[in-house]
């Protein structure tokens, strides 16, 4: 298979290529992700069915970092923007981050299934996971659906990061407010620096370095839970904006000691 990238998040470029291409090729199927685990931002997931429908594509979505943390009940990218499932083809998952378990699945036309089933090597040559594993998951999915308080609560937290660090002059990029937030420092030095300031200071946030990304948007990345304080959230973002500062003024261009933003 011949492989295409377009823009990130851009269902326009998508578009716009699909419609150069698309009689060249039998089939297609366009990947995206329901959360970007490097950017803490989402597609619009409406805009990209409807571009693959016109063009006769398939769809695939990985909520590996959406499941559990968007929607109101956590159910991911197709709850928080009201997409039936049916609109997606291949919906994949894992069970290792809201879940706290291991393993994953795909979610698809019980044809789809089928045939993956049957004809994916690194599923028939594997064990499948144990009941316990499976258990754990499945609980977890049940406090979600009981409990969505969590998820409201864990928008709340990542809302107040990402206002607290914009108001440092933190670069956080395209971050929409999800329990992914970059602070972007420009190099692999300054990202390395500011994560073992950091851990000096109580806070443990790891370095993405290049070549996982860009030398230029080398960051350190920041996951939000449910379970953060505000107190520890107003404090580790303080604590962020000082530890950059020290390393480069200009990464918290409105440190000024402490600074109050309301909630």
């Amino acid at each position: 298979a011949r492989r295409r990238a377009f823009e990130h998040n851009s269902w326009q470029k998508l578009d716009q290529i699909l419609t150069e291409i698309r009689g060249e090729y039998r089939r297609v199927l366009v990947a995206i992700e329901g959360l970007y685990s490097m950017d803490g931002d989402y597609p619009n997931l409406p805009k990209f069915v409807e571009v693959k429908k016109r063009h006769k594509a398939m769809l695939f979505v990985d909520e590996a970092h959406s499941m559990g943390t968007l929607g109101e009940h956590g159910k991911g990218l197709g709850e928080l923007q009201g997409v039936p499932r049916a609109d997606v083809d291949l919906w994949m998952g894992t069970l290792s981050k809201s879940f706290g378990s291991c393993g994953g699945f795909i979610g698809a036309s019980r044809e789809m299934v089928h045939y993956l089933r049957y004809t994916t090597p690194g599923f028939v040559f594997a064990n499948g996971i144990p009941p316990t594993s499976t258990g754990a998951a499945l609980a977890a999915v049940q406090v979600l659906s009981r409990e969505p308080h969590r998820v409201a609560k864990l928008r709340e937290n990542a809302q107040l990061f990402l206002e607290l660090a914009r108001h440092y002059g933190l670069d956080t990029g395209v971050a929409m407010g999800t329990a992914i937030v970059p602070v972007i420092t420009g190099s692999s030095v300054s990202a390395l620096q500011l994560s073992e300031k950091l851990f000096t200071r109580g806070i443990n946030a790891q370095p993405i370095l290049h070549p996982a990304v860009e030398e230029e948007k080398a960051r350190v990345r920041f996951f939000i839970t449910s379970e953060h304080t505000e107190e520890q959230i107003r404090e580790a973002v303080e604590k962020v904006a000082q530890s950059a500062f020290e390393i480069d003024p200009a990464l918290a261009s409105r440190y000024r000691g402490g600074a109050e933003v309301k909630s």
